[in-house]
């Protein structure tokens, strides 16, 4: 058990003191939660699927600047349909658009999976670590990466989806449970019903491959580290305790959700992008249902939601944001990052030597 840590690869290779990823989390996730996280010794991580080339250079310019340590660039590999036909879907949202007097207004940018463009921007900014989320890039995009000398982590949501990834050569697996916040990350066919929560999925990841896996997925407190890195896991990624912290991008009445008894009735929904997520219920969730079949495929159900959402925040109504939080979402606190990774790295080394 080097440094009291019952598997040292992953803070061996990265070279972090802790094995804690602070969790890319688009939107909620920026440089200067990172920053916090990485001195805290985390790895810190960026969220670039929703982010151009330029957005993701300066923040890394900024972690960069900050003399932090290693950084994490996180991207999307989903594949992009054809945009759909969203009659059906706008019709559902017609009645919250005539009460928020809803007009016209430019589409968002929508999360958009890796490209050549952002492979050349990882040649040229060297991050230690690329992580993907839906599958993995292209082989071509793929080498690109290894080529910069990123270490490559994938994420799976099966154990089938572990071995797939540990078949194409990365260096550590995200075993991302059914109990986490945003997205998740699935990308081989497979039945929802069957999703497994971490603790089932963990060790047999774990059994099923050679590389270091990272646990992720309802993990707020110590005893959450403490049981993952028991059940085999190298490090842990630890999302949704770190909305709570100042330097969180959430909005204040995210905020107000997470720290409220809001936070234990979280659901998987389809409605704000089109994909799975798990989220903390919220106006739209209760009047659609969290499936609704005419939000359209991911990633273009936020399209027609978007100007609805901004026009409910601006009255202070959060009813139809996402509201992403894992399902151990009541066990965060108002916290600085920095403090908040030296306190959960301390406290599980305890109760690991306990």
């Amino acid at each position: 058990m080097a440094g009291g840590w019952p598997d040292a690869r992953f803070i061996a290779r990265v070279g972090v003191s802790l094995p804690i990823v602070q969790a890319p989390m688009a939107g909620a996730g920026g440089s200067a939660l990172a920053i916090a996280a990485a001195r805290g010794g985390a790895l810190a991580s960026l969220p670039c699927g929703m982010a151009t080339p330029e957005m993701v250079r300066r923040e890394v310019e900024t972690v960069r600047a900050a003399g932090v340590g290693p950084v994490n660039l996180n991207f999307f590999c989903h594949a992009m349909p054809a945009a759909p036909d969203d009659h059906a879907w706008r019709t559902r949202l017609a009645p919250f658009y005539a009460e928020f007097d809803v007009g016209d207004a430019p589409p968002p940018p929508l999360r958009v999976p890796f490209d050549a463009a952002m492979g050349d921007l990882v040649v040229a900014l060297r991050p230690e670590v690329v992580s993907f989320h839906f599958g993995l890039p292209t082989a071509d995009l793929l080498d690109r990466v290894r080529a910069s000398g990123a270490m490559v982590i994938g994420n799976a949501t099966t154990v089938d989806e572990a071995r797939y990834l540990a078949g194409r050569g990365v260096d550590a697996i995200i075993a991302q449970g059914w109990e986490a916040g945003g997205h998740a990350g699935a990308f081989l066919p497979a039945d929802p019903a069957e999703r497994m929560g971490l603790f089932a999925l963990l060790p047999q990841i774990v059994d099923a491959v050679e590389v270091p896996v990272i646990a992720a997925g309802g993990i707020a407190d110590a005893r959450g580290i403490a049981a993952a890195m028991m059940l085999g896991a190298a490090a842990v990624q630890i999302g949704t305790a770190y909305l709570r912290a100042p330097e969180s991008l959430v909005s204040s009445m995210h905020r107000a959700a997470l720290a409220s008894e809001a936070a234990e009735h979280g659901v998987f929904t389809n409605l704000f992008s089109g994909g799975l997520a798990r989220g903390l219920r919220n106006r739209l969730v209760e009047t659609l249902g969290p499936i609704d079949p005419a939000a359209p495929p991911y990633p273009y159900a936020s399209t027609a939601l978007a100007p609805l959402r901004r026009a409910a925040e601006a009255k202070g109504d959060a009813g139809f944001s996402p509201l992403w939080a894992g399902q151990a979402a009541r066990l965060g606190h108002d916290e600085p990052a920095e403090h908040l990774t030296q306190r959960l790295g301390r406290e599980a080394l305890a109760l690991l030597a306990a």
